[in-house]
């Protein structure tokens, strides 16, 4: 079983049904959701942590109708040709846990076990509606509660890259699942925001403590039919946070959008 480990002494947590407790005495309740906070806040001066509740409720709607389907499909061929049964999986800034649920579900027989770590409590929050049985906990993925050699695997679906913390984690040989956007990647949608869309930077794949397995590009055009959905994919994204009502105003009046969706997928192993 992954437990997590205490924030302030480092020891294991053990769940005792309402709360998260440590040898040495220290306590975390669980919230009502479910999850634990175990982010320590004299850390961070931010009063505000992570994805807000509209970002999370339209990123939520968006996926549930299968958009980005054909990237969970890939995910979940890779996660049955790389782990083994019973592998011990981070899902690092797991959001409302889309990808993680549905590749347990989907792969049941591989009896995987998930942990989810996110530092919006939002997005954990619906995380619990999905009733996955993944454990969660509000932490930043720059200090994991979480032993060190303790994952088979960590996915990084478009969260912050903690690739020391994903090393320490990880056992020897451990894989690293991580999808970045592409250079086109909703292109179409930046198109009928700005003037003059931008295309975005890819990182280099060179990652250090890791050996690059394989790299996947997936690349498709989508079309939205419905004012909704284009919507939830605009609220979605930072776009919607980086403009002005004008802007927005553009999105909010149309009825259908055809646009470039393009991810790669990149499997490392840690080398330690």
């Amino acid at each position: 079983m992954m437990n997590f480990v205490c924030p302030v002494c480092l020891r294991e947590l053990t769940d005792t049904g309402a709360a998260y407790c440590c040898s040495a005495g220290h306590s975390f309740d669980k919230s009502k959701f479910g999850y634990v906070n175990l982010l320590q806040s004299q850390k961070s001066s931010s009063k505000r942590h992570g994805d807000d509740r509209l970002m999370v409720r339209a990123r939520r709607d968006f996926l549930d109708k299968g958009y980005y389907g054909f990237l969970l499909d890939e995910l979940c061929g890779i996660c049955e040709k790389y782990l083994p049964c019973s592998a011990r999986i981070l899902d690092a800034g797991c959001g409302e846990c889309y990808y993680s649920s549905e590749i347990k579900k989907r792969l049941a027989d591989k009896n995987f076990e998930f942990a989810g770590i996110d530092i919006s409590k939002n997005a954990l929050e619906y995380a619990s509606k999905r009733k996955s049985g993944i454990s969660t906990a509000v932490a930043s993925l720059f200090s994991l509660p979480l032993a060190d050699n303790s994952c088979d695997a960590v996915l990084n679906i478009f969260s912050p890259e903690a690739n020391g913390e994903f090393l320490r984690i990880l056992k020897n040989g451990g894989i690293l699942i991580r999808v970045i956007p592409l250079e086109k990647h909703l292109f179409g949608l930046k198109a009928e925001i700005y003037e003059k869309p931008y295309e975005n930077d890819v990182p280099p794949a060179e990652c250090a403590g890791f050996e690059l397995l394989e790299s996947r590009a997936l690349r498709r055009e989508t079309e939205l039919q419905s004012n909704e959905d284009i919507l939830n994919l605009f609220k979605m994204t930072p776009y919607y946070y980086k403009t002005g009502k004008e802007d927005q105003q553009k999105i909010a009046s149309l009825c259908s959008l055809k646009t470039q969706v393009e991810f790669e997928i990149r499997v490392y192993a840690a080398k330690k």
